[in-house]
């Protein structure tokens, strides 16, 4: 990464802010307006649509043969985004894979506190496999809030007793309501997003009084993987979340799963969201693109393997 490149990031992200807690509307409005300011590739389809009985937004590659299938869950601490504010991610997701991308509108904390994020993820996932998509052609991806998901949502959808899906790809995934991980304080100042504070704020709106000692709040350390399919998790070095994806990395080898843990030096969370600008972020959304190519089926190979 250039020294210029590194300044351009950085005097984004450190912009001025008003001291002490933020209101649910400034933190929203906060995050769309940073979201706006990356870059979006060209040539995209973007279609409202439903999955369960919640809204998403497909978001299809503008030529080429479609790949397979991502059920992308947007970051926002579970309080605010939304498939338009992970277009930078899901964009570049599809632009470099062909899969065709469903990007979820989940309802977000503290209005729909937890499990409601995860009841619409599997609910979700339930109706793309009741529509007729093999889970070998069909892979979870998602960012911060978002990559928690896709590791809660699994969860669920095991317990439902449902298939697993081909792949899960986790960017800078919040794994860990605890905050119990070392990286939240050795990267304390040194993380331009966060603090502990600022995660506690947001995070009790999400957990509205739920005990956080438990699988589907904190996997990176609680959470049995047996059975899970192959992950990759990337995180930036500066980022106080860091912990929660090498712990859940550890769980994931201890159980037996495919895991790959991507760690970049000197960026930030969610870095990947700076494509275009910062090289780090595009070469690591070409490693996740791989990933999925070879993790994810194209569904005519999945309909002929049926045969």
């Amino acid at each position: 990464m250039s020294k210029e490149q590194r300044a351009q990031v950085s005097a984004v992200l450190r912009q001025p802010r008003p001291d002490g807690p933020r209101s649910i509307e400034a933190i929203r409005a906060g995050f769309q307006a940073l979201m706006a300011r990356m870059v979006v590739p060209d040539g995209l389809r973007l279609t409202g649509t439903t999955l369960g009985d919640r809204p998403a937004l497909r978001v299809e590659p503008g030529s080429g043969t479609r790949t397979g299938t991502i059920l992308y869950f947007h970051g926002g601490g579970w309080v605010s985004g939304s498939p338009e504010t992970a277009l930078p991610l899901t964009g570049n997701l599809v632009a470099r894979t062909g899969c065709t991308a469903y990007s979820l509108d989940y309802r977000l904390a503290p209005e729909h506190p937890f499990p409601a994020a995860i009841e619409d993820a599997l609910s979700a996932y339930r109706a793309l496999l009741d529509g007729g998509t093999d889970p070998a052609t069909l892979a979870f991806a998602g960012d911060s809030a978002g990559g928690g998901l896709t590791v809660t949502t699994c969860l669920a959808a095991r317990d439902a007793g449902l298939p697993m899906p081909a792949a899960i790809v986790a960017l800078s995934p919040g794994l860990d309501a605890t905050r119990a991980g070392e990286s939240m304080d050795t990267k304390a100042g040194v993380d331009p997003f966060f603090t502990r504070e600022s995660l506690g704020h947001t995070g009790a709106m999400y957990l509205a009084g739920a005990d956080p000692h438990q699988p589907l709040l904190s996997p990176a350390v609680l959470a049995d993987l047996t059975g899970f399919p192959p992950m990759l998790l990337q995180a930036g070095t500066d980022e106080v979340l860091l912990d929660d994806s090498t712990r859940l990395a550890a769980r994931a080898r201890a159980a037996g799963v495919d895991v790959i843990l991507d760690v970049t030096a000197d960026v930030c969370h969610v870095f990947q969201a700076f494509a275009g600008v910062l090289d780090e972020a595009d070469r690591a959304l070409d490693r996740a693109a791989l990933f999925l190519a070879q993790h994810v089926r194209r569904p005519d190979a999945a309909v002929g393997s049926a045969r």
